[in-house]
């Protein structure tokens, strides 16, 4: 307290000094910007107390060194105007310097509360993934066997068991291989959001094909008519940004299901900040975009499990992927008219 109550009175003490020095060589009302700096000076690093000491201190030093009559703290009826607008100036400079300061602190402190929120945030997020990936981990092994041992029920007994009972390994069996698949799509989903990223330049035509190739062993008989365009190079981890495109591609294979013939298109938009956006468009059943903000959820589905299979988990690895590459993905939709997903990545990598 008592610093900062020094620091008021020296730099009152400094600005008169100057002040007087100078009004030997007849520089005309200079006293008045130097005492409004000291005054800013007290407020901003000594707070509310030492602007009020430097305020008061200014005004009894521009009183008696600088109004009328000189050296008393009398003032003259003419220079009383001149002296009220200097109080009422300075006045509001400490005032502006004091609160701007206390405004400053309570920024950085809740950059600082912020700062270890996130944190905390970060380190609860890291925890939660953990425990995700090792409970889906461990769930693997009984459910293999649940599995595996109604498949030997199933072969072994098909002769004594009657329909209802075989109906009933059959929902086992179906059930089992849809958990194992949501077990390993949040596996997946969880090694994205662990895994270092081994970024370089790759080739987003090479990644579509490879994309394409895979997506196409299950198709079967589907009549698809594909428009690929020439894609750019990108920079990212290639397995990453393989696992969005085979992803994004077969969302748009599974919901234009209904459609004969479907239409597929896979293109890109240039950006101008180092960023490539990657889409793919289909003619499938679209969705509502009041429910765009769900689409890349964990586990949110705008469709039943009994039109469209699936996990839930597909759009949501493909916006970690692009988290994971500084950039984003999104959705557009109209109900029957079919949708177009976007993904943005760098172009190069920045210098």
């Amino acid at each position: 307290m008592m610093q900062r109550f020094g620091l008021a009175v020296l730099s009152v003490a400094l600005a008169l000094g100057v002040a007087l020095f100078l009004a030997q060589f007849h520089f005309r009302d200079i006293e008045v910007p130097l005492f409004l700096f000291a005054l800013a000076i007290a407020a901003w690093y000594g707070g509310p107390g030492a602007a009020a000491v430097a305020w008061g201190l200014s005004c009894l030093s521009f009183d008696y060194f600088f109004v009328e009559p000189l050296y008393s703290l009398d003032i003259a009826p003419n220079d009383l105007p001149y002296f009220t607008v200097f109080a009422l100036f300075a006045a509001l400079v400490t005032w502006f310097s004091a609160v701007r300061r206390r405004v400053e602190r309570e920024l950085l402190q809740t950059r600082d509360d912020l700062e270890k929120r996130g944190a905390e945030l970060q380190a609860s997020n890291n925890e939660l993934e953990a425990f995700a990936y090792s409970v889906s981990h461990d769930l693997r092994a009984p459910l293999r066997h649940m599995a595996g041992f109604s498949e030997l029920l199933q072969k072994n007994s098909a002769s004594v068991l009657d329909d209802k009972s075989k109906r009933y390994i059959g929902v086992i069996l179906e059930s089992a291989k849809k958990m194992g698949a949501l077990i390993d799509d949040l596996l997946g989903f969880s090694r994205i959001g662990r895994a270092e990223t081994s970024k370089a330049t790759v080739s987003l035509a090479r990644l579509v094909e490879e994309a394409l190739s895979e997506v196409r062993r299950d198709l079967g008989d589907r009549n698809i008519v594909w428009k690929v365009e020439k894609l750019p190079a990108a920079y990212g981890d290639r397995a990453m940004l393989r696992l969005a495109l085979v992803n994004l591609i077969s969302n748009a294979v599974k919901f234009t299901r209904t459609r004969t013939p479907a239409e597929i298109e896979i293109g890109h938009m240039e950006q101008t900040d180092n960023q490539v956006v990657v889409f793919v468009r289909d003619n499938g059943v679209g969705f509502d975009m009041k429910y765009a903000s769900k689409l890349f959820g964990v586990f949110q589905r705008l469709h039943p499990t009994e039109a469209f299979e699936g996990t839930g988990i597909g759009l949501a690895t493909v916006q970690r992927i692009a988290h994971r590459h500084g950039g984003r993905a999104w959705g557009e939709g109209v109900v029957g008219e079919g949708a177009t997903f976007y993904l943005s990545i760098a172009k190069s990598q920045r210098i």
